[in-house]
C-alpha cells in the first residue's frame, strides 16, 4: 500500500515543496481538446470513468457455497486474500504525478487529473484559476483553485454546482445523486464549500462515510447480516454490502447518519440503532483512470437481537442474509462478491473480534495497511 497524504491540513507551500506530487510528469495534450465545452468527449472515455463494475450475477447460493467450501483449518491462516482486497482499494499510486492539487485558501483539498479533467475546467475560466509553476516565488508546482471573487462558501457552492450540472448533462460526470459533500482539508477542518457527491472523485476530495457491521451472537458464535445491493443501483449493482453504510453528507454527524441509514437501509428503529458503537476507521486511496478516491470510513458495530430481521426501506438493497462470520471471511478471501471498500471494514471487524490473530503471517502488515496512514 502506498503511503498516504498524512497531513492534508499542511499549507500549500510546505506540502508542494516536500511531497512527490510536486514532481509532476507532464502528459501529452489530449488531441480531442475542444474550444467549447459543448463538445462531448469520446464515448470510450465516458465509459472508462464509470465507477460501477458490470453487475454481478452471483446468487446467495453461490455466496453460501463459497463460504462453506473454503471453511477449512488450512485456509484460516492464509491472509493473502485479505491483503489482495486491501490492495484492490489502493490502486494507482504510480499515477500520482498525473494529478495536481486543488487548493482553497492555501489548503490542499483535493487532486485533479492534469490531462483529462483540467481540460474541461479550463473552459470555465471565470470560476477556476490555474496557477502555473513559478507564478509565486514561495511555491512549487501547478495547482487549481477557484476565482478569488468567490469568498463565501455558499458562493463557491453555487458556482461549482453550475459547472457540475453542465458536465453531468454532457455525460462527463455520471451518477449524479443530488447529495452534497463538504469540501475541506481534513475531517475537523472548516468547510470551504459543498460539492455534489458524484463529482468528488474527479476533484480528488477526501470523502467520509459510515459503515456498520450488524451482527447476531448465538451460543457464543457470531454471524453478520449481509446485504445484496439492488440491481437498479447506479454503483456496484448486485454486489454484497454491509447491513448499513452510507456517505457522510454535509451538515450531519456520523452518529446521526448511522441512525438515519439504519432506518432507510435495514428498518432498524432508533432505539436499537442508538446502541451502535463507534470502533475506529479505515482509509484508502484509489486512482482509477481520472478519478482519485481518498476515503475514510468510520466503522460501527451493532449487536442485534437474535430475532431481528432487516427490512430495506429505500429500495437500495435487494435482500439480506445472516451468515456466520467465518464464512463471510472466506467469501472475502476467495471472491470479489463484496463491494470493494466493504471488505476493508469487515477485515477490521475480523481483527477486533479475534478471527484474525497475531500468530498468522502478515498480521501486522495487514493491520497497518487498513488505515493507509491517512485517517485525517
Amino acid at each position: 500500500m502506498a503511503s498516504g497524504f498524512c497531513s492534508l491540513g499542511l499549507t500549500l507551500t510546505s506540502l508542494l515543496s516536500s511531497h512527490a506530487l510536486a514532481r509532476h510528469v507532464l502528459l501529452p495534450t489530449l488531441r480531442w481538446r475542444s474550444s467549447s465545452i459543448s463538445m462531448s468527449p469520446p464515448l470510450r472515455i465516458s465509459r472508462a470513468l464509470s465507477s460501477s463494475p458490470i453487475s454481478s450475477s452471483f446468487s446467495w447460493d453461490d455466496v453460501i457455497e463459497t463460504g462453506l467450501a473454503e471453511y477449512a483449518p488450512h485456509r484460516s491462516s492464509d491472509l493473502t486474500g485479505f491483503l489482495q482486497k486491501v490492495d484492490r482499494c489502493n490502486r494507482g499510486s504510480e499515477k500520482l504525478a498525473e494529478f495536481i492539487p486543488f487548493v482553497i485558501e492555501e489548503q490542499i483539498v483535493g487532486y485533479i487529473h492534469r490531462g483529462f479533467f483540467t481540460e474541461y475546467l479550463r473552459e470555465f475560466h471565470d470560476i477556476f484559476t490555474f496557477a502555473q509553476n513559478g507564478s509565486c516565488p514561495d511555491r512549487v508546482g501547478d495547482y487549481v483553485t477557484l476565482n478569488p471573487m468567490f469568498q463565501k462558501p455558499e458562493d463557491r457552492t453555487r458556482a461549482v454546482a453550475d459547472v457540475i450540472k453542465i458536465l453531468a448533462d454532457k455525460g462527463i460526470i455520471p451518477g449524479i445523486r443530488n447529495e452534497l459533500y463538504p469540501v475541506k482539508s481534513s475531517f475537523n477542518a472548516p468547510v470551504f464549500f459543498s460539492l455534489e457527491r458524484a463529482a468528488a472523485p474527479y476533484f480528488g476530495l477526501k470523502g467520509y462515510g459510515v459503515h456498520m457491521n450488524g451482527y447476531v451472537e448465538r451460543d457464543g458464535k457470531k454471524s453478520l447480516w449481509i446485504g445484496k445491493r439492488s440491481l437498479a443501483k447506479s454503483t456496484y449493482p448486485g454486489m454484497l454490502d454491509h447491513l448499513v453504510a452510507g456517505g457522510l453528507p454535509h451538515g450531519i454527524s456520523c452518529g446521526e447518519n448511522v441512525v438515519k441509514e439504519c432506518e432507510e437501509e435495514a428498518g432498524i428503529a432508533k432505539v436499537i440503532a442508538d446502541r451502535a458503537i463507534a470502533v475506529g476507521a479505515v482509509s484508502y486511496m484509489d486512482i482509477d483512470h481520472y478519478c482519485f478516491k481518498r476515503d475514510v470510513l468510520f466503522c460501527y458495530d451493532l449487536k442485534l437481537p437474535e430475532d431481528f430481521v432487516p427490512q430495506n426501506q429505500d429500495g437500495e438493497v435487494e435482500s439480506f442474509k445472516l451468515i456466520p462470520v467465518a464464512q463471510v471471511a472466506n467469501v472475502i478471501r476467495e471472491t470479489s462478491f463484496f463491494k470493494a471498500n466493504c471488505s476493508l471494514v469487515i477485515i477490521d471487524f475480523l481483527f477486533r473480534h479475534g478471527f484474525i490473530r497475531p500468530e498468522q503471517s502478515g498480521y501486522l502488515d495487514l493491520y497497518r495497511r487498513l488505515t493507509n496512514g491517512d485517517c485525517s
